[in-house]
């Protein structure tokens, strides 16, 4: 097959890795504009509220996403657009949602709809919830890395449950500059370096894998044909 080269996104972390195949290697960054330091906040917002929700929903086929919560981001952080009741909670998550390491943590243009089952909504969501919470406080990535950390080791921050998974199927999705609206796919999260155990990132396995430190977890990703809508997906 032929190989391609991907941009993970995962806990709001988008994790470079390589899809399975003979040669494995780390694609080198293009050069690309420099995101030393947070945008102004109306750079990262949709004035749009209705728009938002739609980029939201667009995470998941419309059997999920219609009956799902939406969430919006204000200036406040994210809040409730839309009351759902089937357990799933559609987002669209921002540039900080990727590690702190991530030469891109503060791109404005990064706009990531996804939409997390209940398991991942109770547990991934929280994480979520914190970062955006220290941007909107204007802390660095250093501040909020460490903060990060402290919650985790105080167990303020709830451990992954069992079946934490999403749905990032939107073409509207910009994941990166590098990779843009990159493929449809499905996420898992397990806590700690759990690639092994799916025996991930094999060649002719499926599954991609990439554990994220920072974040306590490994991130499953499988890629599926066709977006949200139905269209199919093409190279």
């Amino acid at each position: 097959m032929p190989k391609m080269w991907i941009s993970l996104v995962a806990f709001g972390c988008f994790v470079g890795v390589v899809l399975p195949g003979a040669t494995r290697q780390v694609r080198a960054q293009a050069p690309s504009a420099s995101y030393a330091a947070a945008a102004p906040l109306d750079q990262y917002l949709i004035p749009d509220k209705a728009s938002e929700i739609a980029l939201a929903r667009s995470a998941a086929p419309a059997s999920i996403s219609d009956g799902a919560e939406v969430l919006v981001l204000t200036r406040d952080g994210y809040v409730t657009g839309v009351h759902g009741g089937n357990g799933f909670v559609c987002l669209v998550e921002r540039s900080w949602a990727k590690d702190t390491g991530d030469s891109e943590f503060w791109n404005p243009k990064v706009r990531a709809p996804l939409c997390l089952n209940a398991p991942s909504a109770r547990t991934y969501l929280p994480i979520v919830l914190v970062k955006t919470k220290l941007v909107l406080a204007a802390k660095s990535k250093t501040e909020i890395a460490q903060a990060l950390k402290a919650a985790m080791d105080t167990k303020q921050l709830p451990p992954l449950e069992p079946n934490a998974m999403c749905y990032m199927m939107s073409r509207q999705q910009y994941l990166s500059d590098n990779d843009m609206h990159w493929h449809p796919h499905m996420m898992w999260y397990v806590p700690g370096d759990s690639a092994e155990s799916w025996k991930a990132n094999l060649p002719g396995v499926p599954v991609i894998a990439a554990n994220v430190p920072e974040d306590r977890m490994t991130v499953f990703m499988l890629v599926v044909d066709h977006w949200s809508d139905g269209t199919p997906f093409s190279h």
